[in-house]
């Protein structure tokens, strides 16, 4: 699938772009093609763990089209390298660069389950669900070292709290423990991301994430621990997996998912040349044919800012994958439904907490 032009395998991005942010450009150095090529990586490209140290781990959802009230992230960058992810606009913020440095050098927040425990244990604090992470991937690779996102999952039972897992790293299945214990009290639910059957197309298009196989393993193994969960097809790319709308939808319903949702994808910020780069050097036959019918469903552009149009797209082919993702799930999934989360146990357990000062 690779064109002729040098191709970082096992990386997203291929480029990185200067942070919007910075005055000064710094020269990026030379990559070593030989050495990237090969079964090893250069030191330039090696992951990196920086750690720091936030005041504060929860973050209020603002956004009219996104339907939980609070995030959490206890990673920033993600090494995952999907090439199309929105949170690589967040690293500039950082000083980094959206591109390779948002796949190499991931921030690490060790303190997050601490900070996490003190809002919980609020007198003022009011039970909400959590999106955990919403921005970057809280079973990245990172995890299986720092193991933060498991300290995380003890306080939110520790305080009977409902929180939303989101993930396309099988890492989760290590876990299955304390999701078992929160789904008995109708406190959690997974969300996990498949965006193709297609493992070769899944390699480039988000090379450090679990394989399709493994990922539907884990969409049926948590099912049957009675954890629920809800695929996302995300993002749907036109032109390289909006054909496959019916199968994810069909194969999702077969692996015990209970709830499945997509979304079109949008390039905003450094992400569209960081995509173009990469779509150029993968798939350069099919390049142009991609990214005008990402345009097609944005009024034209690349990138989509609008509320309530910037996951959905508009345009004919916009309402092909609507239309084809509403017949899916009418025929797949009309007999399933999300638990709603219980949102009384955290308050029941404040209570109860009080009384014993």
């Amino acid at each position: 699938m690779a064109g002729q032009e040098p191709f970082l395998r096992g990386r997203g991005a291929q480029i990185n772009p200067p942070s919007p942010y910075e005055k000064i450009v710094r020269d990026q150095a030379p990559v070593d093609w030989a050495l990237a090529s090969g079964d090893w990586e250069e030191d330039s490209l090696k992951t990196e763990y920086l750690e720091t140290h936030p005041k504060t781990i929860l973050n209020r959802v603002s956004s009219p089209d996104i339907p939980m009230e609070w995030s959490m992230n206890p990673y920033q960058g993600c090494e995952h390298g999907c090439i199309y992810c929105y949170a690589r606009n967040t690293h500039p913020y950082w000083g980094y660069s959206a591109g390779l440095d948002f796949e190499r050098k991931i921030l690490v927040k060790r303190n997050a389950a601490e900070l996490l425990e003190n809002e919980l244990k609020k007198k003022s604090w009011i039970a909400a669900p959590v999106m955990f992470a919403g921005n970057t991937d809280v079973y990245q690779p990172a995890e299986r070292k720092f193991r933060i996102t498991r300290a995380c999952l003890e306080v939110f039972w520790k305080y009977r709290h409902p929180v939303g897992v989101i993930t396309k790293n099988s890492l989760v299945l290590r876990d299955l423990d304390l999701l078992q214990h929160l789904a008995a009290e109708r406190l959690v639910s997974v969300a996990i991301s498949i965006t193709t059957l297609n493992e070769e197309l899944r390699q480039f298009l988000e090379p450090r994430t679990a394989s399709v196989k493994q990922r539907l393993k884990t969409v049926e193994t948590l099912s049957k621990a009675g954890i629920p969960v809800f695929v996302m097809m995300a993002p749907i790319i036109p032109g390289l997996n909006d054909h496959e709308v019916f199968s994810v939808v069909k194969t999702a319903a077969g692996c015990g998912a209970l709830g499945v949702g997509h979304s079109m994808v949008r390039l905003n910020g450094d992400i569209a040349a960081i995509f173009e780069d990469w779509i150029r050097k993968t798939m350069p036959g099919r390049a142009d044919r991609v990214l005008n019918r990402i345009r097609d469903t944005h009024g034209g552009h690349l990138q989509e800012k609008r509320f309530g149009k910037r996951m959905r797209g508009e345009g004919n082919i916009a309402d092909i994958v609507h239309e084809q993702f509403r017949i899916a799930k009418q025929k797949f999934f009309h007999d399933k439904t999300m638990p709603a989360y219980n949102l009384d146990l955290h308050e029941q357990f404040k209570t109860s907490q009080l009384r014993l000062f």
